[in-house]
């Protein structure tokens, strides 16, 4: 009874071995491929701030990659100032503004509150609108990207 209880334990003891050398294997061949945005730089050195992507002038809106993506920005907004008293997006993308400027006026939804309830201003969680809308920069990917637009929105 002894043996065949020992040999259980080698034969498992020997499988939790395997597996964790092809771990560490692994895992030293996924360090070889992956890269952090460091570099090889070591985390204790200082990083130099990458070089800042340039901002992309003015153009058509951007098409949307995905149902409720929130609007891409197709301009620079690195000069913008959104403060509790001032929005300088309102500026151009009001109601009243959006005719005038050729710019596309904000969303009805921008216009609810957490209950839905309709109200006269900008809802408080829709003000700051850089927490949702982004200008794009002309940057390749970090990684490979093979994603592909639903076809409800993708441009034919």
């Amino acid at each position: 009874m002894k043996k065949p209880m020992m040999l259980t334990l080698v034969i498992a003891f020997g499988a939790v071995i395997v597996q964790f050398t092809n771990s560490v294997l692994n895992a030293n061949a996924a360090d070889q491929v992956v890269q952090s945005l460091r570099g090889k730089v070591p985390i204790a050195e200082e990083n130099g701030a990458p070089a800042m992507k340039q901002w992309q002038r003015d153009r058509d809106p951007i098409p949307r990659d995905y149902v409720q993506q929130p609007p891409l920005i197709p301009h620079k907004t690195d000069t913008y100032e959104i403060t509790a008293k001032n929005n300088k997006c309102l500026s151009c993308h009001s109601w009243s503004r959006y005719k005038e400027v050729g710019a596309t006026k904000i969303s009805l939804t921008h216009f609810k509150d957490r209950a839905g309830t309709d109200m006269a201003n900008v809802s408080p969680r829709r003000y700051f609108c850089d927490q949702c809308h982004v200008p794009q920069v002309d940057a390749k990917p970090l990684v490979e990207n093979t994603f592909d637009p639903i076809q409800a929105v993708k441009q034919q």
